[in-house]
């Protein structure tokens, strides 16, 4: 899934560590996110999303393998 973290936190001239602190993880897992190594839980990504004041589909972007192609 790929996402918009690292270009919305430096947007938002928000640092690693603030996410860290504020949401209990570590700097390995919020940099695994942004490079899409590793895809968050729903939970982690819902908080993330809040803390930025962002909807999750502006985050987070999921492509729609189920869409019908006309």
């Amino acid at each position: 899934m790929e996402n918009k973290l690292a270009q919305i936190r430096r947007e938002k001239k928000i640092g690693q560590s603030y996410l860290v602190d504020m949401l209990g993880v570590s700097r390995q897992t919020i940099s695994s996110i942004e490079n899409g190594r590793c895809t968050p839980s729903l939970e982690l990504a819902l908080d993330l999303a809040d803390l930025l004041g962002l909807p999750l589909e502006e985050l987070f972007v999921h492509e729609n393998r189920f869409m019908q192609q006309s």
